[in-house]
């Protein structure tokens, strides 16, 4: 802040030199802003901010979520009604084969086969079977149903009113095709989890058909199968019979070649299949096996008896008269040695029966010998046979020799016979199984649920259609929030203006209609009034020495309330018992002398120009109705207004004023597009900017920032117009004032006058939405314009 003590050094162009910039301004770094808290930063998602949101566009979102209703309500009348049955079918899994040699492929617990039956249930072969069993390519009400979705099925639905076209103009394959598109399109089916059961739903504007078509369409399928099975059982028994026949013939002729070739080779087939000579061989292997064993055992009891034990063979020892004549012998033995103890060798009655005893012995010894000589006979033709049969073995050997040379075309053609009577078995036993597994019919499907007639339909569903509607439209009404928020790079709350541009809030003056202006300001008790007390309080406190002796009031544009604003501050600080001089700086378009109702014959202009007389000096400072407080008028609008508000004359005014007066406000032009508020910024010792709620352009409003503050101007902040304080505003409202105190409470009378700032336009009696939005579009179209620009 500048010194209020302190000269201000006047530089000009003939003194060439400039004003020094740190001589009027320290920089941002350096001012500690009034009113501003940094340490409140709204970050992440603010659910109140969003509710103030939707307070602030209230209207929008009730307009729109209207006509989300009336648009649910029309789109539901544009539909036509659906009907929906479902019947429920069921995928019998085959446990078992029926037959040994027919193939029956068991289908596991997984989803393949019910997906299968699946898409053969949504088949087109499927749903020309269901046309054809229902008659539905003769029907028109199916044919040619009324439109889904069209606007005039509100007609139809209001008055009963439908055409469809005749049949007539269709052919009998035109009504087959659209028929079984219709069911393809609205037939439906789907796999109840975790089981076996098939959900077949058919959609249609008639309840009876339906149920009609859902149950049609489960049962043409059972009989498809059937049918499917029935045809390929008859197909394959046709086959067999046409193999059988194939077969037999062959075998037939077989059998003959086989009979004629034996014939002609002389070969003898026993009962067993085999050659009579092969019989013989056999029947010789086995007597010549056995006669060698006989020769064999014959052999050694010959060798017993050569070495003298023939009368230990088992012959001698098994002869009944042998063992007779032995036991005799030995009772004989026994008896002559008991009676050798008692006589003598010589006696008569021992002699007799040594006589005995020798008989037996001799009888004895020829028993042995004539056994053994039998043996010894048998070990002799066991020889003989022995070679019989080998020799004979040899012969037929021969006869086989010869007989394999003739048996080997017989073999072959043997064989084929064997072949050919294998698959005529096989066939046969084919044929049969067939013939009884076609009368088996056996089902691979089963209906649960028979569909039955719906009584309402399911669509359209007029709570699901306005929530639908409902949603899209509070979609697009936040969509189109969203892009006026992001359009509007105009300032619509205090907090925004300390963001972007880093000047302190002072003041906050509420929006009052151009008719009410004038009552506002002039009644004490307004809220416009009492806000710019608010000001005027602020401004006392922006500085270390209170407010400062010199105050410039500018804009960034034409319209923002500067004028109104150093018009209602030098009242007020009046009313404190300061003296206060209001210097209207703005050459190009002076509005002060409208506000205090004084003529513009003479003023500021005249003195800078020295075209006022030394006596007439005092008469230029004007007082007013409201003590303390003086006015110096624009003046006689000139030509060149920059050039005489940077002439040295100029700060040698505001320097003098400033020590004839406690306050000096000076009511600057705007600052975009012209140089006089710089140029003046640079001899005030602060300078208040007015920003007007949703008109000025951030943009602009940086401009103006940047141009002030590059002239040397001290900016003390800022003051927000316009502020609809009937509003709800997330920043504005909790964070800066309560709109209810500014009830004003009493009824003023509604006078015309002119605009707050001065421009030439006079005050419409819109309602302040109107003008606001009014504004909004011009703000967004200017921000379009400048980006513009910027880009190219």
């Amino acid at each position: 802040m500048l010194d209020r003590n302190r000269q201000h050094q006047i530089g000009g162009p003939g003194h060439g030199q400039a004003l020094s910039a740190d001589l009027y301004y320290d920089g941002a770094q350096n001012y500690s802003s009034y009113g501003r808290d940094y340490a409140e930063q709204d970050e992440g998602f603010n659910p109140l901010k969003l509710f103030f949101y939707v307070v602030q566009y209230r209207w929008l979102i009730v307009m729109m979520a209207a006509a989300g209703l009336v648009a649910g309500v029309v789109v539901t009348m544009m539909q036509t009604p659906k009907y929906r049955a479902t019947a429920q079918l069921e995928v019998l899994v085959p446990s078992a084969k029926v037959f040994q040699d027919i193939e029956v492929v068991s289908e596991n617990s997984d989803l393949r086969a019910f997906q299968t039956a699946r898409e053969k249930l949504k088949s087109r072969a499927l749903a020309q079977r269901v046309v054809f069993q229902l008659g539905l390519s003769e029907k028109p009400d199916f044919l040619f149903p009324t439109p889904s979705f069209s606007p005039s099925n509100i007609f139809y639905r209001a008055f009963g009113i439908s055409k469809s076209p005749s049949i007539e103009e269709k052919t009998p394959e035109e009504r087959e095709k659209i028929a079984i598109s219709r069911v393809l399109n609205d037939l439906t089916v789907s796999l109840v989890t975790n089981t076996s059961l098939l959900s077949i739903t058919f959609a249609d504007q008639k309840p009876k058909y339906a149920g009609d078509i859902a149950n049609q369409v489960a049962q043409s399928f059972i009989d498809q199968r059937l049918d499917q099975t029935s045809e390929t059982s008859d197909l394959a028994r046709q086959f067999i019979q046409e193999q059988v026949l194939q077969v037999k013939q062959k075998l037939q002729k077989s059998e003959e070649e086989l009979v004629a070739y034996a014939k002609d080779a002389g070969i003898t087939i026993t009962g067993e299949e085999k050659s009579l000579i092969g019989s013989n061989i056999e029947t010789l292997n086995t007597a010549l096996a056995t006669a060698i064993q006989e020769r064999l055992d014959a052999g050694r009891m010959v060798d017993q008896i050569d070495k003298g034990r023939g009368s230990s063979l088992g012959p001698v020892l098994e002869s009944e008269g042998l063992q007779k004549i032995t036991e005799k012998l030995s009772d004989l033995t026994s008896q002559y040695q008991q009676k050798l103890g008692i006589l003598k060798p010589g006696f008569p009655e021992m002699q007799q029966l040594q006589a005995q005893i020798k008989e037996l012995q001799r009888l004895y010894n020829n028993g042995v010998l004539n056994i053994t000589d039998s043996l010894r006979q048998k070990y002799q033709e066991a020889q003989n046979k022995e070679s019989d049969l080998k020799s004979k073995l040899a012969e037929m050997e021969m006869q086989q020799v010869i007989f394999n040379d003739k048996n080997i075309k017989y073999t072959i053609l043997k064989r084929e016979v064997d072949s050919n009577r294998s698959q005529y078995d096989n066939l046969i036993a084919k044929l049969n199984e067939v013939g009884v597994s076609s009368e088996l019919k056996s089902q691979n499907a089963a209906i649960v649920d028979f569909a039955t007639q719906p009584g309402s339909p399911y669509s359209p569903r007029l709570s699901i259609n306005l929530a639908i509607a409902l949603g899209l439209f509070m979609a697009l009404s936040a969509s189109i929030i969203y892009v006026i928020e992001l359009l509007n790079n105009t300032f619509t709350n205090p907090e925004q203006i300390e963001k972007e541009l880093g000047l302190a809030m002072l003041g906050i003056l509420p929006l009052v209609d151009d008719r009410e202006l004038i009552t506002s300001i002039t009644d004490q008790k307004s809220g416009l009034s009492e806000a710019y007390r608010s000001l005027r309080t602020s401004l006392q406190f922006s500085g270390a020495e209170g407010a400062p002796r010199s105050l410039l009031v500018t804009s960034s544009e034409p319209s923002e309330g500067k004028s109104t604003t150093s018009f209602k501050l030098g009242q007020d600080f009046a009313a404190l018992g300061a003296r206060v001089l209001i210097v209207d700086g703005d050459l190009r378009k002076p509005n002060l002398h409208r506000l205090f109702g004084l003529d513009n014959t003479i003023g500021l202009s005249n003195l800078l120009t020295n075209t006022v007389r030394k006596e007439d000096l005092a008469s230029i400072f004007r007082a007013t109705k409201y003590p303390n407080v003086t006015v110096l008028t624009s003046g006689t609008i000139p030509p060149n207004p920059a050039d005489l508000l940077s002439s040295p004359k100029m700060a040698l005014i505001v320097t003098n004023l400033g020590k004839r007066f406690d306050l000096v406000i000076i009511d600057a032009p705007p600052v975009v597009g012209l140089s006089d508020a710089p140029i003046l910024s640079r001899l005030a010792e602060g300078t208040l900017m007015v920003i007007s709620t949703n008109q000025v352009t951030r943009k602009s409003a940086k401009a103006a920032l940047k141009r002030l503050r590059a002239a040397g101007a001290n900016v003390v902040g800022a003051a927000m117009s316009k502020f609809a304080v009937n509003k709800f505003d997330y920043n504005y409202a909790y964070k800066y004032m309560n709109y209810q105190y500014y009830d004003y409470g009493t009824s003023t009378p509604k006078i015309e006058g002119k605009v707050d700032d001065g421009a030439d336009q006079p005050a419409y009696a819109k309602s302040p939405a109107f003008r606001r939005l009014v504004r909004r579009i011009r703000s967004s179209v200017g921000g379009f314009v400048d980006r513009a620009k910027s880009v190219s």
